[in-house]
């Protein structure tokens, strides 16, 4: 059995699990994340718990039964606290605004960038060089993040760019005369 999918999930209080035949909703005052179990995987919730297993004993559906709590388990701790990217500007005139539902970015282009940020993300800019992707779908926030740095990643020879918070980005030497 996957180590993974040994380990029970606890609900938090305020934060409400119901299950519909195979689908699973998670429901708190932060918002509500549906997701459907594949027929090979078992979840029961027993006394303020979730629990994951295979059904059959065979490779892939241990697998799924990891996957699947996994993916429960992104899905409670995200409408219980919520998940946060942040992403930082590096490089000369590099600004980001968010304006409503609208991201705008500086990037060194002849034009402005301007990102419609998706419904259920909030992207905040406490400052011109940092921006902030907050959410309750973690798959949702990493693709958002991933999206706006994709715009202009950071090169390796001056290192501007947007970058995650923390990134290391691995510098080349210049090329010598």
């Amino acid at each position: 059995m996957s180590r993974v999918a040994k380990q029970p999930i606890k609900i938090p209080s305020g934060v409400e699990v119901k299950f519909d035949g195979k689908d699973v909703t998670v429901k708190s005052s932060k918002g509500e994340l549906h997701f459907h179990i594949h027929d090979e995987v078992n979840v029961v919730e027993e006394e303020g718990e979730l629990r994951c297993s295979a059904v059959k004993d065979r490779q892939s559906s241990i697998a799924l039964a990891g996957t699947t709590r996994a993916i429960l388990n992104n899905m409670v701790t995200g409408v219980a606290d919520g998940f946060e990217r942040k992403l930082e500007l590096r490089g000369v005139g590099y600004r980001a605004q968010a304006q409503g539902s609208t991201l705008n970015l500086t990037l060194g282009f002849s034009h402005p960038v301007n990102y419609a940020v998706p419904d259920g993300i909030t992207v905040e800019t406490p400052s011109q060089t940092e921006i902030v992707v907050k959410g309750i779908d973690k798959q949702r926030v990493g693709e958002v993040a991933a999206q706006i740095r994709a715009y202009r990643p950071p090169e390796p020879y001056k290192g501007k760019g947007v970058r995650y918070v923390g990134e290391r980005v691995v510098m080349k030497e210049a090329k010598k005369k």
